[in-house]
């Protein structure tokens, strides 16, 4: 079954989690989410598959997080529309296979899809 890595090159989790997949002769489909923004739908379907809320998937360790949003209290929907304006707050790795995701912090866990 194939893989999907949601997938910032300049992070070093995410080349490790990537890594992981290449060792397994995995088929894998790269997104580089910073370049290709998720949709509000396709946002949807990964918070859907890691089973967690949208607040769950922001980096909360970003300085525009800490600058801009820590202090606020947005709702679900709200969350959503910040990660899709601002995609460097999305946490990463995401890896995807089939009806389940993960975020590949660490890495290893991607081995558990």
């Amino acid at each position: 079954m194939k893989y999907t890595i949601y997938h910032n090159p300049r992070c070093s989790k995410s080349r490790e989690a990537l890594a992981i997949l290449e060792e397994e002769k995995a088929e894998i489909e790269v997104i580089k989410y910073l370049e290709n923004i998720p949709t509000e739908e396709e946002l949807l379907l990964l918070l859907a598959k890691l089973n967690i809320k949208p607040f769950d998937l922001v980096r909360k360790g970003e300085k525009l997080y800490k600058e801009q949003y820590k202090k606020l209290n947005l709702n679900d929907h709200e969350w959503i529309k910040v990660m899709l304006e601002n995609p460097k707050l999305i946490e990463r790795p995401i890896v995807v296979k089939g009806n389940k995701a993960i975020i590949g912090r660490p890495p290893e866990l991607v081995k558990e899809l």
